[in-house]
């Protein structure tokens, strides 16, 4: 705030002091012996003849116990929303899709979850298109047909494939929803493993096994 918009506030502060003394039933010469301020003084702040110092003003803020923000009439100022959780994406099939990253253009990443089942399901209706993905099972069974291959994944399965390859994902039930991830890179970015040499390694060290480019 530049000395011209302090000059202001301190100026503006005269009826809020006036009103909140009048509030109080206080007389100026109450405040005045509380405070040590004249009653002179106190009288020409009130009525805007004189700017109060920083030091007066915490006087009397605290003999009337406000705020100085009340005293400037400054509201205060609204509590920062929390961060907000992407909506769910939701699809024809009941299908929930989580977006777990912002897209821009390379890998991103989708949590899925397929409900329960009430019969038992067809095989997948498979599509397919440019891109490269990598999926994990995180709860539940997950029927995967890709191409000709039917595969049943169970909670920590991970299968990787060219999505140019016809695929297609449905609950393999019986039971409960299924939760699964997918990373996606829509130009055919891979996951690229890298495991340290030894020399790199801590104690406690382990490597978990991950399919990878050739």
């Amino acid at each position: 705030m530049t000395d011209d918009g302090l000059d202001g506030t301190r100026a503006a502060m005269g009826p809020g002091l006036r009103a909140a003394r009048e509030q109080r039933g206080a007389t100026l010469a109450g405040v005045s012996r509380a405070t040590g301020i004249s009653p002179s003084t106190l009288s020409r702040i009130e009525t805007g003849r004189r700017k109060p110092t920083l030091e007066v003003v915490l006087r009397l803020a605290k003999e009337y116990g406000v705020s100085l923000d009340a005293l400037a009439g400054i509201a205060p100022a609204p509590a920062a929303e929390p961060p907000r959780t992407p909506a769910p994406l939701s699809f024809g099939d009941d299908k929930a899709v989580l977006p777990l990253t912002r897209y821009v253009g390379g890998l991103h990443a989708h949590k899925h979850v397929l409900p329960a089942l009430g019969n038992p399901p067809q095989r997948p209706r498979q599509v397919s298109h440019e891109g490269h993905e990598w999926l994990c099972v995180l709860y539940g069974r997950l029927w995967l047909a890709l191409g000709g291959q039917d595969l049943v994944l169970a909670a920590g399965d991970v299968a990787e494939f060219d999505t140019r390859t016809p695929h297609g994902v449905v609950n393999a039930g019986p039971g409960g929803p299924v939760e699964y991830l997918i990373l996606f890179g829509p130009q055919g970015e891979r996951l690229r493993p890298r495991t340290p040499s030894p020399r790199d390694r801590r104690p406690g060290w382990s490597a978990a096994s991950v399919s990878g480019p050739p």
